[in-house]
């Protein structure tokens, strides 16, 4: 009997497909190592969000969410890391740390248990976790949610409103 935790399933692999779009980094590379300045303060990073920039999205679009998900955490669902609610189509970059954000547009609690950007922290010595950025392109302006709403409530309300997706996967290992 074999004690090593199955590969968790990319989340955006399980849902209903939809057409993609480009999302790119000056800070952060699919496949690559995430650097210390985007890890949380309890593995010794920085916690800052990286910058992302998207485009090419479909034209009927709205408004934008931005999420980091951690499908490879040890929690059986999962885990949280950020979730931008209500970005205006007129902004297709965020900035690393960005703070404030733009008008109108608000995080909600992540796994953490905080709101804003939780970044990186996998246990120690764990295997190398993927850390899900995606860009969800919405026919709403924005999606009927409230700052106490949770992940998985935005989640399913996305369900119904992405047009596209853009996503970038970095990794990272906690090796403490």
């Amino acid at each position: 009997m074999s004690l090593e935790r199955p590969v968790a399933p990319d989340p955006y692999d399980i849902l209903p497909p939809v057409p993609s779009f480009s999302v790119t980094s000056t800070d952060v590379t699919d496949g690559q190592r995430l650097d210390e300045l985007y890890t949380h303060t309890s593995a010794g990073g920085k916690n800052l969000s990286p910058q992302l920039a998207w485009s090419g999205f479909p034209a009927a679009t709205r408004g934008f969410v931005v999420t980091c998900f951690d499908p490879d955490a040890p929690t059986g669902s999962g885990f949280w890391h950020w979730v931008v609610v209500n970005l205006p189509v007129s902004v297709t970059e965020l900035p690393r740390g960005v703070d404030p954000l733009p008008e109108g547009a608000f995080t909600i609690r992540t796994d953490f248990g905080e709101n804003g950007y939780g970044g990186a922290a996998p246990p120690p010595g764990d295997r190398p976790h993927r850390y899900v950025f995606a860009v969800h392109a919405l026919d709403v302006d924005r999606l009927e949610v409230g700052e106490d709403a949770t992940p998985a409530y935005v989640g399913f309300n996305l369900a119904f409103h992405t047009l596209a997706r853009a996503t970038i996967r970095p990794v990272y290992q906690n090796r403490s």
